[in-house]
């Protein structure tokens, strides 16, 4: 018999660690090799994680909610092998390996949150190691070393956590501001709500606490700008109507408006290139691929993106076979982090709830996201060889939001009216 050490998986590009939400096998059960075994929760998506070899779950290393380095020990399975595995965490030169590939891994912005603050005695004078989330967060609100040093923690061997970070602020905020009590709270209006005895009190699940939070995040971050535009979508319309069947009958599934919408912005994107940005700081970072993030409503009435990368190398029919396969694995609940990671720009249709209009907030730390509105008939002004013409059209709202510090109006605008152009010059002629 061998005893293998299970390790936190790497869950996405930018995932250096996950929260144990709950394990879905007990200590001396039997599992089969990419059984499931527990369910993880990172800052993207919730997802199970399979075990890695064949054998009995000895002992659970992490308990449901603790927050895990991604390859770091959560439990140790004995197998039938006959070499005993050696715990990685013995092993330095791997150790450093695995956070130098990690550091590698993670993205620009990620990885100058993580390098500032150490885990190390060294760095914040105690033997306590820190999350990159906190560490983001202390700098962000700028803690000092010797002040997150001295800051309880909850967690396990008196780890800190997001909500001691928060408590801790929350405390350091009122005390700061009891000389300026005449001046209400901007971040967080204590607004007293009235409570009734017929009233229903629902508590705000995981997702919709983190969407709260990054919506307000945006707002606070980006000063947003709405451009809007109407697009004549009779084209596309009609070829969609003539084409439809006979997608259906050669990939067997359907071809919606959406995958329309992400051709449009991705060559609108390409001709212009400083919308596919992102802000670090007082620098611009500005994106090679263009990968359009679509927004997906869930059954439960929560939001999610997931990502279709390099959009602008993909033709229609690849664009509408990743679209259904991201929307149909969203509504299943089986999106991986990757799925939801590296977005450039997002769309939001909020023509399937049938509104004309939306102002769309952006995803931080995207600059830029388009709402398309429902697709109405119309009377409208057609030019002809023979003169102006009343016609029925099908027309369509476009709401561009983009974040005035490195977006102006003629960039946003001219953006918007883009992508319209290519959606009424779609050509009637296009082949399956």
């Amino acid at each position: 018999m061998a005893s293998v050490e299970m390790l936190m998986p790497k869950m996405g590009e930018s995932i250096i660690e996950g929260t144990i939400l709950s394990w879905l096998k007990k200590e001396g059960e039997t599992i089969d090799q990419d059984e499931s075994v527990l369910e993880v929760a990172t800052d993207k998506v919730d997802t199970e994680v399979p075990s890695t070899h064949a054998g009995v779950l000895k002992k659970i290393l992490a308990k449901e909610g603790d927050v895990v380095a991604v390859g770091s020990p959560i439990a140790v399975i004995e197998t039938n092998g006959t070499e005993e595995n050696v715990p990685s965490a013995t092993k330095p030169q791997e150790a450093a390996e695995a956070k130098e590939e990690l550091l590698a891994a993670a993205p620009e912005n990620t990885a100058s949150l993580i390098s500032p603050v150490s885990d190390s005695k060294e760095a914040v004078g105690d033997d306590r190691f820190y999350s990159p989330l906190v560490q983001s967060i202390a700098k962000e609100e700028g803690i000092s070393k010797a002040e997150l040093s001295k800051i309880p923690g909850t967690g396990k061997d008196g780890r800190v956590t997001k909500q001691d970070m928060l408590n801790y602020l929350e405390k350091r905020n009122s005390s700061s501001s009891s000389l300026e009590k005449s001046i209400p709270s901007i971040s967080e209006p204590k607004v007293q709500v009235s409570i009734s005895a017929s009233d229903e009190i629902i508590e705000m699940d995981r997702m919709r606490k983190m969407i709260a939070q990054r919506m307000v995040d945006s707002k606070r971050i980006a000063p947003h700008v709405t451009s809007f535009v109407e697009a004549d979508m009779t084209n596309i319309v009609l070829w969609r109507e003539k084409n439809k069947l006979a997608y259906k009958e050669k990939f067997g599934e359907s071809i919606t408006y959406t995958p329309f919408f992400i051709e449009a912005i991705s060559k609108a994107i390409r001709d212009f290139p400083m919308i596919n940005i992102s802000v670090d700081g007082d620098k611009i970072i500005k994106k090679k691929d263009i990968n359009i993030g679509m927004a997906v409503a869930l059954p439960s009435g929560n939001l999610i993106v997931p990502v279709i990368k390099k959009a602008d190398q993909l033709n229609l029919v690849g664009i509408s076979k990743q679209v259904n396969d991201l929307a149909n694995r969203a509504r299943n609940n089986k999106l991986t982090a990757d799925d939801l990671s590296g977005g450039t720009y997002t769309v939001s249709n909020v023509g399937s709830f049938g509104n004309v209009l939306g102002t769309p907030i952006i995803m931080q730390p995207q600059v830029a996201i388009m709402a398309v509105g429902a697709i109405v008939k119309k009377p409208a002004v057609v030019e002809t060889p023979t003169g102006d013409v009343i016609a029925i059209r099908h027309k369509m709202f476009l709401s561009h939001s983009y974040d005035h510090r490195v977006v102006d109006g003629s960039l946003g605008g001219m953006f918007v009216k883009r992508v319209a152009d290519y959606l009424e010059e779609f050509d009637l002629n296009t082949s399956l």
